[in-house]
């Protein structure tokens, strides 16, 4: 069974800082990307970033370039996203999901995780 665990959200007043993990289990984790979205109220899904198991290429959003750091822990099957310089527009419940590709594109993703929430207070 596969299995994406999100963890690490929670409240935080602007400028601080969050780190998020996902757990996965039940598929090859070397073989997939792995990608964290959010989505806030009333809007779509949107891609924050992702990164390449096999190699650890990454990518990420223009909104969150040089304060998100996504890094994966491949003995642990476990991603993370360290959340720096957090804004009220980072405000969101975000999702781990797994995909044979690396994209921001939530329409490539296969397999997706619970959420979990962000609050970012101004």
């Amino acid at each position: 069974e596969v299995q994406l665990v999100a963890s690490g959200g929670g409240l935080v007043q602007a400028g601080g800082s969050l780190r998020l993990s996902c757990a996965a289990s039940g598929f090859t984790f070397d073989d997939h990307a792995i990608g964290w979205f959010r989505q806030a109220p009333g809007k779509e899904r949107e891609g924050v970033s992702c990164i390449r198991s096999s190699d650890g290429k990454t990518y990420y959003a223009d909104s969150v370039k040089g304060r998100f750091t996504i890094s994966s822990d491949n003995a642990k099957n476990t991603v993370y996203l360290q959340m720096n310089s957090l804004k009220p527009e980072d405000t969101a419940v975000y999702y781990c999901a797994a995909a044979e590709v690396a994209t921001l594109w939530p329409n490539a993703y296969d397999y997706w995780g619970q959420g979990t929430q962000v609050t970012v207070s101004s």
